[in-house]
């Protein structure tokens, strides 16, 4: 009865339950875990060394945050350029295994290059090794980045085992994004938490761990390969159809008189075939859309660059926890994680109900999330810079006038709007905004308003002099049995590194030696130690600390992220410190960067994932390795933007660049919805090498140029 049963079912049903059925016997592919391993660690080390990048470039090699942000863009624009050799490489000469292999080895010494580099008792060139390793690991992360998934999606055997490819390729993103957010975690509390050579940070720790886990995930790969599928070199698509595109420019421009064609792709067909020719002017259908992309690139890259720069100007104390302004990249990976899942089941079909429902609108909305992102980075920027120093500009200049005595004294000088004032004991008189040009001298005497025994007094009329776009401070001590005032060229700007800055201001009668020490680490380490009358400017650790001078404690103080500080030292009354604060600390939370880091993650998951979605369904199969590695292109161009508006230093104000990113990506947007409205799919067609004699041919038919040999060419019978 079973016999006679089978026999009665169709064909066409025969094939799918034999198909279902041979999809039972096959298991699962064991050298999965392997190649998803591999991918988690490599994304660690990778993201890992990118998180803390820029702060290294700035901190630790004195680059300022254009050139930093220049060579962090120019690192992953030659990263995703290299997907293209990468790509190459694999298809035409070595074979995904071994591209991978070989340039995950590369990528390696990359990374030691830059983790040597940052060991300082080595003494090796800090900045040469760092663009050596930067160079390395753009050659070996971009060239196996479009290796890994392909050589995973290879293991599988199709159509039987498709719905284990899925699952792959839902884990294969998980690995990607796991990694992410592990290491964009991990290594900055690497970078900051733990002590090393001496320094307040530990950044050879913060490189060599990623390193190390490369190290880790070449030695898993290699364990995996008796279990490999491994396939040869089957020759390069992107090449063919660059040769298909340059063969029809070049024919063109010979025969377009005497030959003329419908388009000018068809001059190639002779050379490539109908089915390639037609195929390519697909390709360059879809990539006309392609256009404005990079610019959606060029906004969210910079969450690793302009973003963690912008979080160093905020306070990451949360009071239980201090957030590390580079641990904010974390936000972006943990909420695709969460966004993707919640994409299907409640943004879309919201999105379907307001009529957003094509492909092309959904991108197009991506894109406008991020103009939105960059709209709200600017509204964060204008709060932030009302804590920022105030610099003298052309025609300013500013004075500082501080009192090192134990006694108030009144101040009478022509000085404009403070021709009488009152400058207390241990602290600081400023004007920040003296209209001058060139230079301007004021007048002034000092008069003691109190009955301190020690107080003298200045009985004859002296002079300020201030010099335009120039911070000139006056320091008030006691020399011998009257007072002396001390002129010098402050500098009231945060550190570039977002750390606190303080000056030691001597009113002694001879050098003290004055010892900050940082009460909150463990070895109870002293961090500086000076004696003079106007110490240099000194960039510290945010932490408490308790402040000796020639041994004894007089103040216990404690410094924070972007503060300027100046310690009035003085010993005409018995020692004392006095603690002022020259420009205010960070005071806006790095919480306030959340909303511009969901929105910009709103706006990848529509762009990316369907931009993608709707490339691939568009372009011929045979295409769609090409457009994989032009999207990576698209990639790169958005970084070089970057680059080249940073390099060019438009703007002074960060507030301003961040608008013309956001205007940028609008009127960019405006231009893909002009493109999307006049966008038509071209039909793809069913070729039969035997009704059509310029089909293509095989990879074995071809000669030692890749070109159709004519050997093999049908007869035209």
């Amino acid at each position: 009865m079973a016999d006679a049963t089978k026999e009665e079912v169709p064909a066409a049903t025969q094939e799918v339950g034999d198909i279902e059925g041979e999809s039972k016997k096959l298991k699962y592919p064991r050298a999965i875990p392997f190649i998803i391993s591999n991918e988690f660690c490599e994304r660690f080390n990778y993201y890992g060394m990118r998180t803390v990048l820029v702060l290294y470039l700035t901190r630790k090699l004195d680059f300022d945050d254009d050139t930093a942000t220049v060579l962090y863009h120019t690192f992953t624009t030659l990263v995703y350029f290299m997907c293209v050799i990468g790509a190459i490489i694999a298809d035409s000469w070595l074979g995904k295994f071994r591209t991978i292999l070989y340039l995950s080895i590369v990528y390696t010494i990359g990374s030691g290059c830059i983790t040597l580099g940052a060991i300082p008792t080595w003494d090796l060139d800090a900045r040469a090794m760092t663009v050596a390793g930067l160079l390395l690991i753009a050659f070996g992360s971009g060239g196996i980045k479009p290796c890994v998934a392909a050589f995973g999606g290879e293991q599988f055997k199709l159509p039987e085992q498709a719905k284990y490819l899925a699952l792959f390729f839902s884990m294969f993103y998980f690995a990607v994004n796991s990694g992410s957010f592990v290491s964009t975690m991990v290594t900055p509390i690497l970078r900051e938490d733990v002590k090393c050579f001496d320094d307040d940070d530990c950044f050879p720790l913060a490189f060599g761990v990623p390193g190390v886990l490369m190290v880790i995930s070449i030695i898993i790969f290699i364990i995996g390969k008796p279990l490999y599928k491994i396939s040869a070199p089957a020759g390069n698509m992107f090449v063919k159809v660059s040769k298909c595109i340059w063969t029809a420019i070049r024919t063109r421009s010979r025969e377009k008189s005497i030959n003329p064609r419908e388009h000018w792709l068809d001059y190639s067909e002779k050379r490539w075939g109908r089915q390639l020719v037609d195929e390519t002017r697909i390709l360059l259908n879809v990539l006309k859309l392609y256009i404005p992309l990079p610019v959606f690139w060029a906004l969210f890259d910079q969450q690793g660059s302009r973003w963690t720069f912008q979080a160093t100007r905020m306070d990451g104390d949360l009071g239980f926890w201090t957030i590390k302004p580079d641990q904010m990249q974390v936000i972006n990976p943990l909420l695709i994680l969460v966004f993707i899942p919640l994409y299907e089941v409640a943004f879309y079909p919201l999105l379907s109900m307001i009529g957003i429902r094509r492909p092309l609108q959904k991108l197009t909305l991506g894109g406008i999330f991020a103009g939105l992102a960059f709209v709200i980075s600017t509204i964060v920027e204008v709060q932030l810079e009302s804590t920022y120093a105030v610099i003298p500009k052309a025609g300013e200049a500013q004075l500082r006038i501080f009192n090192g005595m134990p006694c108030d004294y009144r101040v009478q000088s022509n000085i404009p709007e403070h021709v009488d004032f009152t400058l207390k004991s241990m602290s600081m008189f400023e004007e920040k905004y003296l209209s001058v040009k060139g230079n301007a001298t004021y007048t002034y005497t000092l008069s003691s308003t109190g009955s301190a025994p020690n107080c003298a007094v200045m009985e004859e009329q002296r002079t300020f002099v201030v010099e335009e776009e120039k911070q000139l401070s006056y320091f008030v001590r006691k020399q011998d049995t009257s007072i002396s005032l001390l002129r010098y060229e402050d500098d009231t700007e945060k550190s570039s590194k977002g750390y606190p800055v303080f000056r030691v201001l001597g009113n002694t009668a001879t050098n003290r030696t004055v010892v900050f020490r940082d009460i909150d680490s463990s070895d109870g380490f002293d961090r500086h130690e000076n004696g003079s009358y106007v110490y240099d400017r000194v960039e510290s650790y945010p932490s408490d600390y308790e402040i000796y001078v020639d041994g004894e404690l007089t103040l216990t103080y404690t410094m924070r992220l972007g503060g300027v500080y100046a310690f009035i030292v003085s010993d005409v009354d018995g020692m004392s410190t006095a603690p002022i604060i020259v420009t205010d600390p960070n005071s806006v939370n790095m919480l306030w960067l959340i909303p511009q880091y969901v929105v910009m993650t709103l706006g990848e998951v529509m762009y990316s994932i369907t931009g993608l979605e709707f490339s691939f369904t568009q372009a011929p199969e045979s295409m769609k390795s090409v457009l994989q590695g032009c999207w990576q292109l698209t990639v790169a161009v958005g970084n070089l933007i970057v680059v080249i508006i940073a390099e060019a230093k438009i703007f002074d104000a960060q507030k301003w660049e961040f608008v013309l990113f956001a205007v940028l990506m609008f009127v960019d947007m405006g231009l893909f919805s002009i493109l999307a409205w006049r966008y038509k799919q071209i039909p793809l067609k069913n070729y039969d090498e035997e009704d059509d004699p310029n089909a293509t041919l095989s990879i074995e038919q071809k000669d030692q140029s890749g070109l159709d040999n004519p050997a093999f060419k049908k007869s035209d019978e």
